[in-house]
């Protein structure tokens, strides 16, 4: 299973810290997905030689401009193994599961914002995967965490009647803020997930690195498709 996490500067920690944590709670890779304006330098290789835990490099694409952010998203394809999109707003989370060139829409409830059938059809057509943040469900109180339960539950019955890919995540910005997979479990299970739901939405980031990695390489044509050495 693998976390999604902000690392410095869009975070707290750093991401070798990050990657110390994660091997802590039994991850098996991380994925830093910093937001485009904010990107970490890191090596990955050196890192996940240290740790032991797989260091992948993403990115969150942000911005509330439909244009800009096709442009962002092409720009990144070919230098991040896992391209996100910071949702939130209907149109940004409209154009995000509209693209099959975008991995995955992050938090798309995120402030108040909406999705609806229409949004998770196309999600489930273009493969984009709906990300379930459990990060204000952990960092937030009273009222706040009502909405964001109630926003998640709707979330999860759209994703389930289209069938709609999905990821999950706590969304940390600070080693302080990772969990173990077994505590995320135990809060999906609190809000009504069940358990298979949290772990397989872990492992979808491990299934998207390792799908990208390979499209990336030099012998991939087309899914199925390679050129072998000879």
């Amino acid at each position: 299973m693998y976390e999604a996490v902000h690392a410095r500067p869009d975070g707290e920690s750093t991401v070798a810290r990050m990657a110390r944590t994660a091997a802590e709670y039994g991850y098996d890779g991380i994925v830093v997905r910093n937001h485009g304006d904010q990107r970490a330098t890191y090596d990955p290789a050196e890192i996940s030689d240290d740790t032991g835990v797989d260091v992948v490099s993403g990115v969150e694409v942000r911005t509330d401009d439909r244009s800009r952010a096709s442009g962002l998203v092409g720009n990144h394809r070919s230098r991040s193994t896992i391209v996100a999109v910071h949702g939130g707003t209907v149109g940004i989370n409209r154009f995000a599961v509209e693209q099959p060139a975008v991995d995955v829409l992050a938090h798309p409830m995120a402030d108040d914002g909406d999705f609806n059938h229409v949004m998770a059809k196309a999600a489930a057509e273009n493969g984009v995967r709906l990300e379930f943040s459990l990060h204000r469900v952990l960092h937030t109180t009273g009222g706040r965490r009502v909405r964001t339960v109630q926003s998640l539950r709707k979330l999860r019955e759209l994703v389930e009647h289209y069938d709609a890919p999905f990821v999950v995540s706590a969304d940390p910005t600070s080693h302080l803020e990772m969990r173990a997979p077994r505590d995320l479990v135990a809060v999906g299970e609190t809000i009504g997930f069940d358990a298979d739901q949290i772990e397989t939405g872990l492992t979808e980031w491990q299934r998207l690195a390792r799908r990208n990695r390979e499209r990336q390489s030099d012998s991939f044509v087309d899914p199925g498709v390679r050129i072998e050495d000879e």
